[in-house]
């Protein structure tokens, strides 16, 4: 009855958390880099009364780690350059003495650590647009590559949606050079007293030879900002005024763009520079849009989420309530929730179709607002779980039928060349533009991942009984080609190996590939071999630099959670490894949910093309500008992870135990009350 009792508990906490609208939405929580940008572009536009700056600076001061270091993600082995210097920066901004233990204890850890010189050209923006960096050491953006057609390989959407959305509003501020000083007293002065005549202090380094990609574009940027410095630019006045078209038709309608950190507050500096003044309604809704969901209040001290997961978190908690079929859960809060997610389906045009034409919108998005960029893979688990409501019954059967067809439509359009799928765009794999300089800060590219398209290969599998469809044999074989030597699959989307094995293996369940495949046992086994000693699974964020940390690290309930998931698409000879996951699961529940203080969620891993692209612990920081503290990668806590992951995780196990003659777990009423009570 224990496994029986836990789940109740953690079906009845989730719907606790379903707000009046029908949907869920935990916190997306990141680094502290949120808070910085915005305290430095709260100066830059003269807000002073947006966000209380106070709580912002504390919010800062309470992720210090006791080196006086910042860093990416919690309990990261190294602090990072770029967090530290724009939190130092920050603080200073927000009226901290310098030598305060605070920032005393953070400017030697800089020092030790290379100092400012090695921070990445985003916090280089910043830095300049405050005048404590020259932008003429800064890597150029130029405006005129609005000019470019389509087809042309330094077409902006050759570009990752995001990229794009953050380098048009980028090119504008890269042409306009603008310098808006902190107040004297508050400069960051201290941080580069020793080199303002060293033009190698201020000098973006190259990794690579004169004779590469990279060598060609460090020239082609040096010719660039000797062009610009010129000031005799024809067609750039026109480049400037698409780009800010550009931006304008792509704010949404919360007031942010794109729905995450960068293009929106590099839009609203973009804007301001331009003369849009902060009671115009571009600039207000968009400056507005803080106080809503994007901020959370913690204590004395105020955070800022880089982007905001209402559809995600919504499709996994229905995931959740409709996994175990078991009836433990209210029918109107499926109800509710199916109904708030048919109103998101996006069904108006976006910047996809400038690759993907002649096909009807029909995605889903990441957030609230983000009409631009349906998510492949949040349509991907909304037609997943539509498939389980067309079964159980649903009030308006015609509406759910058109939903479905136009997100698979959709979905299927968007393959790859390579069978894979990726998050936002189809074939976007032009790796020669990560050697852009400019684009040293993370990923710019959108490639296909293993996990979006084990997500799309289970929605297409359940909603399509025969699996005849071409597009599922393509699936299946870009997945066998990813699979790593040891049997595991690299996680794009999530931490690390151990999602994208326990996303992968329900898929091939679904589509009804043979679950005892040698490939697929193999997979099965890695998992079997990487369970901690209390029966957990934990791998931490450095596994995506360090191959000795694939699968290990502290367990927590997201990760045991996938591995569940994983093990039970195999089948009953794995067992005695989903039980003792299941206990591990059942001693950590608290109050019917779970806790994890771990990032298990991923934004960009660091390499720059967006996918994994070696296969040792060989190439590690020459090679990427990076080591295992992921100094240029974006890790996510998402809060939810920990609750709707475990709970889909008991109940599908729950299934496998009773199919197996185990007792304990009251799940033979296998029909949700809705179908007793359709909704």
């Amino acid at each position: 009855m224990e496994l029986s009792n836990t789940i109740s508990k953690a079906v009845q906490w989730l719907e606790s958390k379903q707000s009046s609208h029908g949907y869920w939405m935990g916190r997306l929580e990141s680094n502290s880099c949120m808070e910085a940008e915005w305290i430095l572009a709260m100066h830059f536009l003269g807000l002073q009364e947006v966000l209380d700056l106070g709580k912002l600076a504390r919010g800062i001061l309470q992720e210090q780690r006791a080196d006086g270091a910042w860093e990416t993600y919690k309990k990261a082995s190294h602090g990072d350059i770029n967090t530290t210097v724009e939190s130092y920066v920050a603080l200073r901004a927000a009226g901290l003495d310098p030598d305060s233990e605070v920032l005393s204890r953070a400017r030697q850890w800089i020092e030790n650590n290379g100092g400012p010189s090695k921070v990445r050209v985003f916090t280089r923006y910043w830095l300049a647009l405050i005048g404590e960096w020259p932008w003429s050491s800064i890597p150029v953006v130029p405006p005129e590559m609005i000019f470019f057609p389509d087809w042309f390989p330094l077409s902006i959407y050759n570009f990752a949606s995001w990229a794009r959305a953050t380098i048009l509003p980028l090119s504008i501020l890269s042409a306009r050079q603008p310098v808006r000083p902190l107040p004297e007293r508050r400069r960051p002065r201290e941080l580069f007293a020793d080199h303002d005549a060293d033009s190698r202090f201020f000098s973006l380094q190259r990794r690579n030879g004169l004779f590469s990609w990279e060598g060609f574009f460090h020239l082609a940027d040096s010719i660039l900002r000797h062009y610009q410095r010129l000031n005799v630019t024809p067609g750039r006045e026109t480049a400037i005024k698409l780009c800010l078209e550009w931006v304008l038709r792509h704010q949404e309608g919360d007031g942010a763009w794109a729905g995450i950190q960068p293009p929106w507050i590099y839009s609203l500096l973009a804007l301001n520079v331009e003369g849009y003044h902060l009671s115009q309604p571009v600039l207000s809704q968009g400056t507005e849009a803080l106080k809503g969901y994007w901020s959370y209040e913690s204590g004395d001290s105020i955070h800022i989420q880089a982007c905001n997961s209402p559809v995600w978190d919504t499709v996994l908690s229905l995931m959740a309530l409709t996994e175990g079929r078991a009836g433990f859960c209210s029918p109107s809060n499926i109800s509710s929730g199916v109904d708030w997610l048919l109103e998101q389906q996006i069904l108006e045009p976006g910047d996809w179709q400038v690759k993907v034409r002649g096909i009807e919108p029909g995605g889903w998005a990441f957030e609230h607002s983000n009409l631009n960029y349906p998510d492949i893979d949040d349509t991907a688990v909304a037609l997943l779980v539509l498939s389980r409501v067309r079964k159980i019954g649903y009030h308006d059967p015609e509406r759910l039928e058109r939903a479905i067809k136009r997100g698979r439509d959709w979905i299927l359009a968007m393959q790859s060349r390579n069978g894979g799928w990726a998050a936002f765009d189809k074939d976007n794999t032009s790796n020669f533009l990560t050697k852009i300089p400019f684009c040293d800060f993370g990923e710019v590219l959108d490639p296909p991942s293993v996990d979006v398209t084990a997500h799309v290969l289970e929605a297409l599998g359940h909603l399509d009984p025969d699996r005849s469809h071409p597009a599922v044999g393509r699936g299946v074989e870009f997945i066998r080609k990813e699979q790593e030597p040891d049997g595991c699959w690299f996680g794009r989307w999530g931490v690390n190996y151990i999602y994208g094995t326990g996303a992968v293996l329900p898929a091939l369940q679904a589509v009804g590939e043979d679950m005892t495949a040698d490939y697929v046992r193999r997979a099965a086994d890695w998992l079997v071999d990487r369970q901690n000693p209390d029966g957990g699974w934990g791998e931490s964020c450095e596994s995506y630099m360090a191959d000795g940390f694939r699968g290990r690290g502290r367990s927590t309930p997201s990760q045991t959670g996938w591995a569940i998931l994983g093990l039970t698409a195999v089948g009953k000879a794995y067992l005695p490894a989903v039980q003792k996951g299941i206990d591990f699961l059942i001693s950590r529940n608290k109050n019917g949910t779970w806790n994890e203080p771990q990032y298990t969620g991923t934004g960009f891993p660091g390499y720059g093309v967006g996918a994994k692209i070696f296969r040792s612990t060989d190439l590690i920081s020459d090679e990427f500008g990076q080591g295992t503290e992921l100094s240029r990668g974006f890790m996510i806590k998402y809060h939810m992870y920990c609750h709707y992951f475990p709970l889909m995780a008991l109940e599908r196990a729950g299934l496998l135990l009773n199919e197996s003659g185990r007792d304990g777990l009251l799940l033979q009423k296998i029909a949700f009350r809705s179908l007793e009570t359709r909704f």
